[in-house]
């Protein structure tokens, strides 16, 4: 007889509760892992299933360093785990633990495995470990409310006290198996991957980290809106953040152990602050699993209380051309063969693309663009996937007004934190590399001498911009605002009482006491984020644009 440790999201050795409870049972200890075709490749890019591949193997590598290995088993996990369970597979587990999983499609799952064990005698725990706070628990508490800004989320947590410390690694068990190895992404895949940025595994994640907390004024000064979409100057494929959100997905980074090396650098030091702040990006990581956990339909339009319903269009041509990177737009397309070729996407990109996508410009499902998301990002994640791009589709009431537009050819003062030197687009769109900087975001308005003189003639080489932008945009915005009165809609509470919004690219409210403008704060500012020259309304304090991942 054995307990297992089903690894799962949690690949790692350090802070595993279900390690830890599975050596201190006493029994012999079986880690392993199954491959369900649940996950099959219409779901999961070859780059996001290549960097489960290698942090699996990274995580075999250290087991066999401790006299131990990982097994990989495939098939439906009930069918593999009622083998193991029965003694009908290379082991017989009497005991089975493992960490909690709060999407829909794990939470069904969880249930029917432990319906199976308890018939089958078998003792199995699933543990909270995957964010800071015990999702479930929390929800489950009197009076909780699903949390829809950072003060909210803050006032959760203050609740809950101080994070428990991470485990350390326990002594583990030898166990000698043969067989169940980890497979090659050939084996699997007809696909070459084309990610080598973030090699998958515990091994790199704690690295990045030490990296990361070794410059403490980096992350004492952490800002993350005012880092580039764009990369890091010199090096447009190395992003100017952590780049820990692939492995806090995966697991191979706890959570806690980020939190607590952060808290480390800051601790007594002046130091920048949420929403902004690294500590930010794990609340909003933890705001947006609070919401997956406890609004039904997160993942929807209909049946979601996060989602104003929006009647975008449906045109299979907008959105392929958006998901190959062949709008028109370089900045676009340059972040959307980003995505492709490396899995990664900075959130200001994520920003750019999705708002270029649904209410800027092509007027798209926000949930189509979700889907190729959670293809092709390493970072996928259900509960921050979807939360994103509620956010970011402006349907939700944690967004920011609708009526902030992205340019899609952002200039030295957009928001969007965009190199204006063009090495970026030119690292990921060949087809400019010899278009002169001024015209790299708007190759169209390039004399045709200068386009043949870079070897890129508009409409042939590249395409033309697939809508106008300008056009695209107020006729989305009245089309916005028209679904918002035909349903009667309220703003969010966040933008206080106000009964009606004011108008595409008007605010006369931002916080307080809403429309009457009573403990509101108003602000001028000269241009929207296009550049339209209208005087508009700021929302008062600077919304905290920053999203997890990216």
């Amino acid at each position: 007889m054995a307990a297992g440790v089903w690894f799962r999201k949690c690949l790692r050795l350090h802070d595993n509760e279900p390690l830890v409870k599975a050596v201190a049972s006493g029994l012999d200890v079986v880690p392993f892992f199954i491959l369900d075709p649940h996950f099959d490749k219409s779901r999961v890019g070859v780059n996001r299933f290549n960097f489960l591949l290698q942090s699996l193997k990274d995580l075999d590598g250290q087991l066999r360093g401790r006299g131990s290995r990982l097994l990989v088993f495939r098939g439906q996990p009930e069918q593999v785990l009622v083998e193991l369970f029965g003694g009908k597979a290379p082991v017989h587990l009497s005991a089975i633990f493992w960490e909690a999983d709060t999407e829909p499609y794990a939470r069904a799952r969880d249930e029917r495995v432990l319906a199976m064990a308890k018939e089958g005698g078998v003792h199995a725990e699933k543990l909270s470990g995957h964010t800071l706070l015990d999702i479930d628990a929390t929800v489950a508490k009197p009076g909780f409310k699903p949390p829809i800004s950072m003060k909210s989320i803050q006032t959760i947590v203050n609740a809950v006290g101080p994070f428990r410390q991470p485990f350390d690694v326990p002594k583990i068990p030898p166990l000698k198996i043969e067989g169940h190895h980890v497979p090659d992404i050939s084996e699997l895949y007809d696909e070459e991957p084309s990610s080598e940025g973030f090699p998958g595994g515990e091994t790199e994640a704690l690295a990045r980290l030490q990296r990361t907390c070794s410059d403490v004024q980096y992350v004492c000064c952490f800002e993350k809106p005012k880092t580039a979409s764009t990369g890091r100057p010199g090096s447009p494929w190395e992003p100017s953040t952590t780049g820990l959100s692939p492995y806090l997905k995966f697991g191979c980074l706890s959570v806690r152990t980020a939190w607590y090396a952060i808290d480390r650098c800051i601790r007594g030091k002046s130091h920048s602050q949420p929403p902004q702040s690294l500590h930010g990006q794990l609340l909003f990581r933890e705001m947006f699993y609070l919401l997956g956990a406890a609004v039904p339909n997160f993942d929807r339009n209909e049946g979601n209380s996060m989602c104003k319903a929006i009647p975008w269009g449906c045109d299979e041509n907008l959105l392929a051309a958006w998901e190959a990177g062949k709008t028109g737009y370089p900045f676009i397309d340059a972040l959307m063969r980003q995505l492709k070729q490396t899995g990664f996407m900075h959130h200001l990109g994520r920003h750019a693309v999705a708002c270029f996508l649904t209410r800027g410009d092509l007027w798209q499902n926000w949930t189509a663009g979700r889907d190729v998301f959670d293809r092709l990002l390493l970072d996928a994640d259900w509960a921050v996937n979807n939360g994103n791009w509620l956010w970011l589709a402006g349907v939700a009431p944690f967004s920011a007004p609708y009526f902030r537009i992205y340019d899609p050819c952002p200039g030295p003062k957009s928001s969007l934190n965009a190199d204006q030197t063009g090495e970026f687009v030119k690292h990921y769109v060949p087809e400019l590399r010899n278009m002169p900087a001024k015209y790299l975001y708007k190759p169209w308005t390039a004399p045709v001498t200068e386009q043949k003189k870079a070897g890129c003639i508009i409409g042939e080489d590249y395409p033309k911009p697939i809508v106008d932008h300008q056009r695209a945009r107020e006729e989305n915005l009245a089309k916005f605002k028209a679904a918002l009165d035909a349903k009667g809609a309220e703003l969010p509470a966040k933008f206080g009482g106000a009964k009606g919004d004011p108008g595409p690219m008007r605010s006369s409210y931002t916080s307080g006491k809403g429309a009457t403008g009573k403990g509101g704060k108003r602000a001028d500012t000269p241009q929207t984020e296009d550049g339209d020259s209208r005087k508009v309304r700021r929302w008062g304090k600077k919304l905290g644009d920053t999203v997890a991942g990216g």
